[in-house]
């Protein structure tokens, strides 16, 4: 018996394991259309408001950002090796949106500077979309890579 074993279904996450890759690439492409839209709700806040009182988190964005950490977690259960790179670049792209929303807040308190873009966000989401996508559509190009390999 494992410690562990009734904490995690792990049964019942065998079942979901194949789709798992795909899952998680589904959540990276819907960060990046919240993530698009947070921004030009910051940009509109903050043409409205005074300063960085008007500046909020968008929930939708939030929720499919630890939806995505909570899924690699998943995945790491399922898929030591993969989930750990995968739960690593989830876990950036939540700190560096953290910090992104921040760098906003300044932005708009300083009325000299235009909201930029969340350019460190984007970088690791690109980066956490490359690995998911490798993961999940891997089996498009096993036969191309085990002949090399």
């Amino acid at each position: 018996m494992q410690p562990l074993q009734f904490l995690v279904p792990i049964d019942a996450l065998e079942g979901v394991a194949p789709i798992l890759p795909v899952v998680l690439v589904g959540l990276v492409l819907l960060n990046f259309l919240t993530r698009a839209i947070q921004h030009r709700k910051h940009h509109t806040q903050a043409d409205s408001g005074d300063g960085d009182a008007e500046i909020s988190r968008w929930l939708p964005h939030t929720a499919t950002t630890l939806a995505l950490v909570l899924v690699s977690f998943l995945f790491m259960v399922v898929e030591p090796h993969g989930g750990m790179v995968m739960s690593a670049l989830a876990l950036s792209v939540f700190v560096s949106d953290f910090f992104e929303y921040e760098a906003r807040r300044v932005e708009a308190r300083s009325k000299s500077k235009e909201l930029g873009r969340p350019t460190t966000a984007i970088g690791s989401a690109v980066f956490a979309l490359l690995y998911a996508s490798y993961q999940g559509f891997f089996y498009l190009i096993e036969p191309l890579w085990n002949s090399i390999i």
